[in-house]
């Protein structure tokens, strides 16, 4: 039996369930020598704002125990740029392209949205209101449930594409949140982005990262995304994509049988740049062991004793 790993996300089509996270694999250029596109489910691109912007000072990443913090900033193009310089190489791939987008107002936001919407070869929105790591925007809107339906609605205003929204795990009730989103539009959301942490140099007494804090990734956070992916699938309707310390095809599983309908691929990425293509891979080999059609079959499935 040759099992179905394909997936609809809003009426966008994927091949197989498995992206690569947003802020791990750049616009595209560089994974696409290591990672082959053309045979993942789909690229989220690194976040987009109105105008290009430079992100923090360095130092801006540390190790930590089985994880990595980092405070990058949000660096990108603009979205200008991004249309016109970087979406004609995302179209030479079978991958859909998916763009994370963040803005420092609700307006602003909106005029991302809008300036994406129609674009040839942009198949989906994700939302950042979730980014621990810069001043305005980010973190603001994701850890207010207020400014959350604000700026849902507002981005739902300002496109028709499939729009994904970013939830932050740095909240007390996550479903609470995605039940906002729903309400107002969003087509599903996606989580968790990275933990609030902090890492302390105990020989120079100062921070490791000059940002002071940053969001922390990797299989450390696992636990606690298995956990919120399972309570939002059990709160909303839309579809749940799962992130965070995903390593293998094992850690992929975790998320569907918590409740995911895609996952996406982040810190893994630095150490093995094809990692998605192979946890893919294993995917199918996971199903078709079990005699498993689709994706239906283990979305959603774990088993309360």
């Amino acid at each position: 039996m040759i099992s179905d790993l394909s997936v609809d996300i809003a009426g966008m089509k994927l091949q197989n369930p498995v992206m690569l996270a947003s802020g791990t694999a750049g616009y595209g250029e560089d994974i696409a020598r290591y990672c082959d596109l053309n045979h993942i489910g789909a690229i989220i691109v690194k976040g987009i704002a109105l105008k290009p912007s430079n992100g923090n000072p360095p130092p801006r990443i540390c190790e930590t125990p089985s994880g990595m913090l980092n405070a990058i900033g949000l660096p990108n193009v603009g979205v200008e740029t991004f249309i016109n310089d970087k979406v004609p190489f995302l179209r030479n791939f079978s991958a859909r392209v998916v763009v994370n987008i963040f803005g420092s107002t609700v307006e602003e936001y909106g005029e991302v949205a809008s300036a994406l919407n129609g674009v040839d070869g942009v198949h989906g929105l994700e939302a950042n209101i979730s980014c621990p790591n810069i001043k305005e925007g980010g973190i603001a809107f994701g850890t207010d449930i207020d400014a959350t339906r604000r700026v849902v609605r507002r981005i739902r205003k300002s496109t028709t594409l499939p729009l994904i929204i970013k939830l932050s795990p740095n909240v007390t009730d996550i479903a609470s949140f995605a039940t906002v989103c729903e309400e107002e539009g969003a087509d599903a959301v996606s989580l968790i982005n990275t933990l609030l942490g902090m890492v302390i140099d105990t020989e120079t007494w100062k921070p490791k990262i000059a940002n002071i804090t940053g969001g922390l990734s990797g299989p450390a956070i696992r636990p606690v995304a298995i956990r919120m992916v399972w309570q939002v699938y059990n709160a909303v309707n839309i579809p749940v994509i799962g992130m965070g310390g995903i390593t293998n095809c094992q850690d992929a599983v975790e998320f569907f049988l918590a409740g995911a309908s895609a996952v996406a691929i982040g810190t893994a990425n630095f150490l093995n740049p094809s990692v998605s293509t192979d946890i893919a891979e294993g995917l199918k080999t996971y199903m078709q062991d079990r005699n498993i059609c689709n994706l239906s079959g283990i979305t959603g499935k774990m088993q309360i004793p």
